[in-house]
């Protein structure tokens, strides 16, 4: 499928979503979100993907959230505006529940909308050089997608202090506050994220998706339901999987597993 707003390849089973639109600093158009929607209703049927990589390639954004044009009709029209944050939401829904470990390779500026669609992605790999926020309240305007899904990820005060200081964070400020996994130079960035992506595909897809059914199940689960919920998906995995048997049988044999040869 041909994209305008962005491009997709595919490096082994690794998946990789570049933002194509530099000039424009990456920026949510329509146009955008109607390419997004259509590749990952393709990325969701490609069963033999094993992670997939976002990024802004090589211009100086990842990206800046919704386009100007875009905004100018939204701030005449409240129920165009909602219109569109649904779609952003629903997009970052779909990335959160995709089977696969997604990461958002974070190459420069990324900030509201932008910074909304990295907290769908199990990990954030970030440039040392970028400038990362959420920066809604600066402009006076309520996150729609970011607040529970950052207090999810660095805990309440840091995620408040985030969004209510509006602070932009290079890379290395970001792993340090629990937003990013990694900081690496920019000229890295793009091998680095291919790399860790690779390492996440030698496994069973289905252990992944497993697992990241257990995170998701049990977001906000006590102690004891938390138990459950894991020991549940262990039950209904270990009778429906054949991988730990194939790993455990291998490993008697003295042989690599069917899937790693």
């Amino acid at each position: 499928m041909e994209f305008t707003s962005l491009r997709y390849a595919k490096a082994g089973r690794v998946g990789v979503m570049v933002f194509d639109t530099p000039a424009a600093l990456n920026a949510i158009t329509e146009l955008r979100l109607r390419e997004m929607e259509l590749l990952l209703t393709e990325i969701e049927a490609d069963e033999d993907l094993g992670a997939l990589v976002i990024t802004g390639g090589e211009g100086k954004a990842f990206c800046v959230g919704l386009d100007l044009d875009l905004l100018d009709r939204a701030f005449d029209d409240i129920i165009y505006f909602e219109t569109v944050v649904r779609r952003v939401n629903m997009l970052i829904t779909r990335l959160e529940a995709l089977p696969i470990p997604t990461i958002a390779a974070v190459n420069g500026i990324t900030r509201a909308g932008g910074f909304e669609l990295t907290m769908g992605c199990d990990f954030v790999l970030i440039a040392d050089e970028a400038r990362y926020g959420d920066v809604h309240t600066d402009s006076g305007v309520l996150p729609a997608a970011a607040s529970l899904r950052l207090k999810r990820r660095i805990g309440e005060q840091r995620a408040k202090e985030m969004i209510w200081t509006a602070r932009w964070y290079d890379g290395p400020e970001a792993v340090a506050a629990g937003l990013a996994l990694r900081s690496v130079p920019r000229a890295e960035l793009q091998t680095t994220a291919l790399a860790f992506a690779a390492s996440l595909t030698d496994k069973p897809r289905a252990v992944i998706a497993a697992n990241k059914r257990v995170f998701q199940q049990g977001v906000d689960a006590g102690l004891a339901e938390g138990a459950e919920i894991e020991l549940r998906n262990f039950v209904a995995y270990m009778g429906s999987e054949p991988y730990g048997r194939e790993a455990y049988l291998a490993f008697r044999e003295g042989r690599q597993p069917a899937w790693k040869t």
